[in-house]
């Protein structure tokens, strides 16, 4: 992912979290774990751990807490109805923008 631009990136933290969670329940540090196997090697704790309080402060995210075998619990995150809503609306955004863009960037050069 090094030649991933940060600020773009860091603009579709929130769809990637989104998505994640929806397919299945997780808790952070395994949702980072689940970026950076997906290529976004470079991806911070640091990043995804406040969008994740973002994104449950705005309520789209609820979380629980599960006992765990090696210290304190941990703090999963389930995609709520609003959550939802957000991810299809975020996913029409993502696919509009990169339409535009491939479109833009497909023309021949004069």
């Amino acid at each position: 992912m090094n030649d991933v631009d940060p600020q773009m990136l860091k603009g579709l933290v929130t769809l990637l979290l989104l998505h994640l969670v929806a397919e299945r329940e997780d808790y952070g540090y395994a949702l980072v774990v689940r970026l950076r196997e997906a290529g976004f090697g470079e991806m911070a704790e640091g990043t995804v751990y406040p969008a994740l309080a973002r994104l449950e402060q705005a309520k789209r995210l609820d979380s629980y807490l599960v006992p765990s075998e090696k210290g304190p619990a941990r703090k999963y995150y389930r995609l709520n109805a609003a959550g939802a809503l957000e991810l299809e609306r975020a996913l029409d955004a993502w696919n509009h923008l990169t339409g535009l863009v491939g479109g833009l960037v497909a023309k021949e050069k004069p």
